[in-house]
Protein backbone atom coordinates (compact mmCIF):
# COMPACT_ATOMS: atom_id res chain seq x y z
CA UNK A 1 0.00 0.00 0.00
CA UNK A 2 1.05 3.36 -1.00
CA UNK A 3 2.54 6.37 1.58
CA UNK A 4 -1.27 8.14 0.73
CA UNK A 5 -3.47 5.29 0.79
CA UNK A 6 -1.89 4.13 4.35
CA UNK A 7 -2.96 7.83 5.01
CA UNK A 8 -5.59 7.91 3.65
CA UNK A 9 -7.11 4.70 5.37
CA UNK A 10 -5.92 6.50 8.56
CA UNK A 11 -7.66 9.27 8.08
CA UNK A 12 -11.24 7.24 7.49
CA UNK A 13 -10.37 5.06 10.62
CA UNK A 14 -9.41 7.99 13.02
CA UNK A 15 -12.64 9.83 11.98
CA UNK A 16 -14.88 7.09 13.07
CA UNK A 17 -13.57 7.43 16.64
CA UNK A 18 -13.57 11.34 16.90
CA UNK A 19 -17.37 10.97 17.77
CA UNK A 20 -16.78 11.07 21.84
CA UNK A 21 -14.50 11.14 24.44
CA UNK A 22 -11.19 13.34 24.70
CA UNK A 23 -8.47 13.75 22.35
CA UNK A 24 -6.14 11.44 23.67
CA UNK A 25 -8.71 8.94 24.68
CA UNK A 26 -9.85 8.55 20.50
CA UNK A 27 -5.79 8.61 19.92
CA UNK A 28 -5.33 5.63 22.60
CA UNK A 29 -8.51 4.18 20.83
CA UNK A 30 -7.40 4.58 17.22
CA UNK A 31 -3.63 3.09 18.06
CA UNK A 32 -5.15 0.02 20.08
CA UNK A 33 -7.67 -0.63 17.47
CA UNK A 34 -5.07 -0.05 14.95
CA UNK A 35 -1.77 -2.51 16.73
CA UNK A 36 -4.41 -4.94 17.91
CA UNK A 37 -5.14 -6.09 14.11
CA UNK A 38 -0.61 -7.08 14.05
CA UNK A 39 -1.19 -11.13 14.10
CA UNK A 40 2.12 -10.93 15.76
CA UNK A 41 1.09 -9.30 18.69
CA UNK A 42 -1.43 -9.68 21.67
CA UNK A 43 -2.61 -8.05 24.80
CA UNK A 44 -1.81 -4.60 23.56
CA UNK A 45 -1.86 -1.44 25.72
CA UNK A 46 -1.15 2.41 24.62
CA UNK A 47 -1.44 5.22 26.73
CA UNK A 48 -0.96 8.75 25.94
CA UNK A 49 1.65 10.06 28.40
CA UNK A 50 2.28 13.71 27.40
CA UNK A 51 1.21 15.98 24.95
CA UNK A 52 2.23 19.00 23.00
CA UNK A 53 1.09 21.52 21.07
CA UNK A 54 3.35 21.85 17.76
CA UNK A 55 4.92 25.48 17.80
CA UNK A 56 3.86 27.48 14.63
CA UNK A 57 1.19 24.43 13.67
CA UNK A 58 -1.18 25.18 16.85
CA UNK A 59 -3.72 22.89 15.18
CA UNK A 60 -1.39 20.41 15.34
CA UNK A 61 -0.90 18.08 18.69
CA UNK A 62 2.12 15.75 19.43
CA UNK A 63 0.79 12.94 21.39
CA UNK A 64 3.90 10.96 23.29
CA UNK A 65 2.65 7.27 23.65
CA UNK A 66 4.02 4.20 25.09
CA UNK A 67 2.99 0.77 23.48
CA UNK A 68 2.71 -2.47 25.58
CA UNK A 69 2.10 -5.40 23.97
CA UNK A 70 3.44 -9.16 24.02
CA UNK A 71 4.83 -11.00 21.59
CA UNK A 72 2.65 -14.32 20.75
CA UNK A 73 5.58 -16.37 19.57
CA UNK A 74 7.84 -16.07 22.83
CA UNK A 75 5.51 -14.24 25.19
CA UNK A 76 8.10 -11.65 25.18
CA UNK A 77 6.88 -8.49 26.73
CA UNK A 78 7.89 -4.92 24.89
CA UNK A 79 7.70 -1.54 25.41
CA UNK A 80 7.61 1.09 23.37
CA UNK A 81 7.48 4.95 22.98
CA UNK A 82 6.60 6.97 19.78
CA UNK A 83 4.85 10.44 18.55
CA UNK A 84 2.22 10.59 16.86
CA UNK A 85 0.04 13.95 15.52
CA UNK A 86 -3.09 14.50 15.41
CA UNK A 87 -5.13 17.74 14.48
CA UNK A 88 -8.43 15.92 15.40
CA UNK A 89 -9.14 14.58 12.25
CA UNK A 90 -5.97 13.32 10.93
CA UNK A 91 -3.48 11.08 12.88
CA UNK A 92 -0.12 10.62 11.07
CA UNK A 93 3.27 9.14 12.21
CA UNK A 94 5.30 11.78 10.17
CA UNK A 95 4.53 15.55 9.41
CA UNK A 96 6.27 17.95 7.28
CA UNK A 97 6.08 21.13 6.42
CA UNK A 98 5.83 22.08 2.54
CA UNK A 99 7.73 25.25 2.36
CA UNK A 100 10.79 24.25 4.31
CA UNK A 101 10.47 20.24 3.87
CA UNK A 102 11.36 20.08 7.37
CA UNK A 103 10.17 17.28 10.13
CA UNK A 104 7.46 18.86 12.68
CA UNK A 105 9.26 16.14 14.76
CA UNK A 106 12.03 18.13 15.18
CA UNK A 107 9.88 20.77 16.95
CA UNK A 108 8.52 18.32 19.47
CA UNK A 109 9.98 16.96 22.30
CA UNK A 110 9.21 16.13 26.05
CA UNK A 111 9.86 18.94 28.51
CA UNK A 112 12.91 17.86 31.42
CA UNK A 113 11.20 18.23 34.32
CA UNK A 114 12.38 19.20 37.83
CA UNK A 115 12.40 16.16 39.54
CA UNK A 116 14.89 14.61 36.69
CA UNK A 117 17.59 16.74 38.11
CA UNK A 118 19.80 14.78 40.51
CA UNK A 119 22.75 16.14 42.66
CA UNK A 120 24.33 13.07 41.69
CA UNK A 121 24.23 14.61 38.02
CA UNK A 122 25.45 17.72 38.62
CA UNK A 123 29.15 18.05 37.22
CA UNK A 124 29.42 21.52 37.33
CA UNK A 125 28.08 24.66 38.54
CA UNK A 126 25.39 26.18 40.87
CA UNK A 127 22.17 24.27 41.49
CA UNK A 128 20.47 27.61 41.69
CA UNK A 129 22.28 29.14 38.20
CA UNK A 130 20.64 30.97 36.16
CA UNK A 131 20.29 28.27 33.05
CA UNK A 132 20.00 24.36 33.47
CA UNK A 133 22.05 22.70 30.62
CA UNK A 134 21.23 18.74 30.70
CA UNK A 135 24.03 16.95 28.52
CA UNK A 136 23.43 12.91 27.29
CA UNK A 137 26.20 11.54 25.95
CA UNK A 138 28.25 8.26 24.59
CA UNK A 139 32.06 9.14 25.46
CA UNK A 140 32.77 7.09 22.08
CA UNK A 141 30.65 9.12 19.81
CA UNK A 142 32.46 10.65 17.27
CA UNK A 143 30.66 14.11 17.62
CA UNK A 144 30.56 13.83 21.29
CA UNK A 145 33.95 13.44 21.61
CA UNK A 146 34.54 16.38 20.55
CA UNK A 147 31.16 18.54 21.17
CA UNK A 148 31.16 17.59 24.82
CA UNK A 149 34.57 18.55 26.56
CA UNK A 150 34.24 21.88 24.52
CA UNK A 151 30.25 22.76 25.55
CA UNK A 152 31.20 21.64 29.44
CA UNK A 153 34.61 23.87 29.37
CA UNK A 154 32.90 27.00 28.07
CA UNK A 155 30.19 27.08 30.66
CA UNK A 156 32.05 25.39 33.76
CA UNK A 157 33.54 28.77 33.68
CA UNK A 158 30.61 30.67 34.99
CA UNK A 159 29.20 28.47 37.66
CA UNK A 160 26.41 31.43 38.61
CA UNK A 161 24.98 31.18 35.16
CA UNK A 162 25.20 27.67 34.44
CA UNK A 163 24.39 24.20 36.34
CA UNK A 164 25.52 21.51 33.77
CA UNK A 165 23.84 17.97 34.65
CA UNK A 166 25.49 14.91 32.55
CA UNK A 167 23.78 11.61 32.05
CA UNK A 168 25.94 8.82 30.62
CA UNK A 169 24.07 7.03 27.90
CA UNK A 170 26.12 4.56 25.89
CA UNK A 171 24.95 3.50 22.76
CA UNK A 172 25.88 -0.58 22.78
CA UNK A 173 24.54 -1.52 19.34
CA UNK A 174 27.21 1.08 17.93
CA UNK A 175 29.55 1.17 20.52
CA UNK A 176 29.92 -1.91 22.76
CA UNK A 177 32.76 -0.28 24.35
CA UNK A 178 31.26 2.63 26.06
CA UNK A 179 29.23 0.23 28.11
CA UNK A 180 32.14 -0.70 30.17
CA UNK A 181 34.18 2.20 29.87
CA UNK A 182 31.25 3.98 31.44
CA UNK A 183 30.84 1.95 34.35
CA UNK A 184 34.37 2.44 34.74
CA UNK A 185 34.08 6.30 35.01
CA UNK A 186 31.14 5.90 37.59
CA UNK A 187 33.55 3.47 39.35
CA UNK A 188 36.19 5.72 39.97
CA UNK A 189 33.87 8.62 40.76
CA UNK A 190 32.27 6.63 43.42
CA UNK A 191 36.22 6.04 44.80
CA UNK A 192 36.14 9.87 45.09
CA UNK A 193 38.34 10.41 42.01
CA UNK A 194 37.09 14.33 40.21
CA UNK A 195 37.40 15.32 37.00
CA UNK A 196 36.52 11.63 35.77
CA UNK A 197 34.35 12.88 32.86
CA UNK A 198 36.48 15.09 30.87
CA UNK A 199 39.01 12.29 30.89
CA UNK A 200 36.76 9.91 29.72
CA UNK A 201 36.38 11.63 26.39
CA UNK A 202 40.20 11.04 25.54
CA UNK A 203 40.31 7.37 26.02
CA UNK A 204 41.78 5.99 22.87
CA UNK A 205 39.73 2.60 22.79
CA UNK A 206 37.96 1.23 19.65
CA UNK A 207 34.57 1.68 20.25
CA UNK A 208 33.36 -2.10 18.69
CA UNK A 209 35.95 -3.55 21.42
CA UNK A 210 34.13 -6.35 23.66
CA UNK A 211 37.16 -7.60 25.55
CA UNK A 212 36.73 -6.13 29.25
CA UNK A 213 40.60 -6.06 29.92
CA UNK A 214 41.11 -4.40 27.02
CA UNK A 215 39.14 -1.36 27.76
CA UNK A 216 40.21 -1.18 31.40
CA UNK A 217 43.63 -1.00 30.12
CA UNK A 218 43.09 1.76 27.92
CA UNK A 219 40.60 3.50 31.02
CA UNK A 220 43.38 3.04 33.32
CA UNK A 221 46.06 4.71 31.46
CA UNK A 222 44.35 7.15 30.64
CA UNK A 223 42.80 7.92 34.51
CA UNK A 224 46.26 6.73 35.97
CA UNK A 225 43.71 4.90 38.19
CA UNK A 226 43.42 1.11 38.55
CA UNK A 227 39.64 -0.08 38.24
CA UNK A 228 39.13 -3.77 37.78
CA UNK A 229 36.20 -5.83 36.52
CA UNK A 230 34.92 -6.25 40.24
CA UNK A 231 34.64 -2.86 40.43
CA UNK A 232 32.49 -2.93 37.45
CA UNK A 233 30.13 -5.07 39.21
CA UNK A 234 29.21 -2.57 42.06
CA UNK A 235 25.56 -2.37 43.12
CA UNK A 236 25.95 1.61 43.40
CA UNK A 237 28.08 1.68 39.73
CA UNK A 238 24.83 -0.17 38.19
CA UNK A 239 22.16 1.79 40.42
CA UNK A 240 23.65 5.34 38.83
CA UNK A 241 23.99 4.25 35.55
CA UNK A 242 20.26 2.77 35.70
CA UNK A 243 18.97 6.11 36.75
CA UNK A 244 20.84 8.02 34.07
CA UNK A 245 19.00 5.36 31.19
CA UNK A 246 15.42 5.94 33.27
CA UNK A 247 15.65 9.12 32.76
CA UNK A 248 16.58 8.94 29.26
CA UNK A 249 13.79 6.87 28.65
CA UNK A 250 11.27 9.57 30.19
CA UNK A 251 12.53 11.99 28.06
CA UNK A 252 12.81 9.62 25.26
CA UNK A 253 16.60 10.63 24.35
CA UNK A 254 17.15 8.25 21.36
CA UNK A 255 21.21 9.83 19.86
CA UNK A 256 23.74 11.74 21.16
CA UNK A 257 24.34 14.03 22.05
CA UNK A 258 21.30 15.55 23.21
CA UNK A 259 20.86 18.78 25.18
CA UNK A 260 18.27 19.76 26.96
CA UNK A 261 18.45 23.39 28.07
CA UNK A 262 16.26 24.99 31.08
CA UNK A 263 13.96 22.14 30.48
CA UNK A 264 13.77 21.88 26.54
CA UNK A 265 15.29 20.17 24.16
CA UNK A 266 17.93 21.97 22.46
CA UNK A 267 18.39 20.99 19.31
CA UNK A 268 20.25 23.47 17.96
CA UNK A 269 23.30 22.55 20.70
CA UNK A 270 24.19 26.26 20.60
CA UNK A 271 21.82 27.76 23.09
CA UNK A 272 24.45 27.93 25.93
CA UNK A 273 26.53 30.23 23.93
CA UNK A 274 23.59 32.09 23.36
CA UNK A 275 22.33 32.64 26.49
CA UNK A 276 23.53 36.26 28.24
Amino acid sequence: MSSMLKLLAITVLLSSILEAGSASEKVEDFLKNNFSNNPSLESVNVRVINEVIVKQREEWTAYFVELDAVVKKDKRKVTQKMVWFSDGNVITKELYDIESSSNVGDLVSLPFKDEYYSKENLIYGDSNAKHKVVIFSDPLCPFCRSYVPEAINYMKKYPKKFAIYYYHFPLPSLHPAAVELVKAAVALELKGEKNVLLSLYKVEVDPREKSVDVILEKFNKTMNSNINKSDLLSKKVSQHIEHDLKVADLVMVRGTPTIFFDGDMDRTKNKYKEAK
